[in-house]
């Protein structure tokens, strides 16, 4: 994976803004995705695809976390825009507060990678957000990877 460093989302995001938003999404992000997001956040990159679910992905870019996110022109990558379009559709739980399926970055075409804690509160696995087969409280997932790291290895 080729990350353009001139597309890394700046300010990056401090400890109290990701804490802050860790209250908000009721979760605990893992250790390899804050160093990746604290150094990377919302950067593009180039040709990194991976294979899910017997279909190529085309990864467009990791989401970013945003301070100040009316102001700001990269907002429509923000983690927080995105699960408030889409959050209905990332849970089949009508009563959930917080997350359980966060995306972090955009694919080629509408789908979303998600870090994946329903299984694992503690240890979230990687796995792809299927837009068109998704609906309302019916989320369609398939899992990539058993965590951050070992997606950040898929990439070709």
């Amino acid at each position: 994976m080729k990350i353009k460093q001139d597309t890394i989302v700046r300010p990056l995001p401090s400890e109290e803004l990701i804490k802050n938003h860790e209250k908000f999404w009721r979760l605990s992000l893992p250790e390899s995705f804050l160093e990746f997001i604290k150094q990377n956040n919302g950067v593009e990159v180039e040709e990194a695809t991976f294979e899910c679910n017997n279909r190529g992905y085309a990864l467009e870019r990791f989401l970013c976390i945003l301070d100040d996110i009316e102001n700001h022109p990269k907002r429509i990558y923000d983690i927080d825009v995105v699960f408030s379009q889409i959050g209905e559709r990332l849970t089949d739980n009508e009563d959930l507060l917080g997350a359980e399926v966060l995306p972090i970055a955009s694919v080629f075409a509408g789908d979303f990678v998600c870090l994946d804690f329903r299984t694992d509160k503690n240890n979230p696995s990687v796995c792809i957000w299927s837009h068109e087969e998704s609906g309302e409280f019916e989320p369609v997932t398939y899992n990539v990877a058993d965590n951050f790291t070992e997606f950040l290895k898929t990439l070709e």
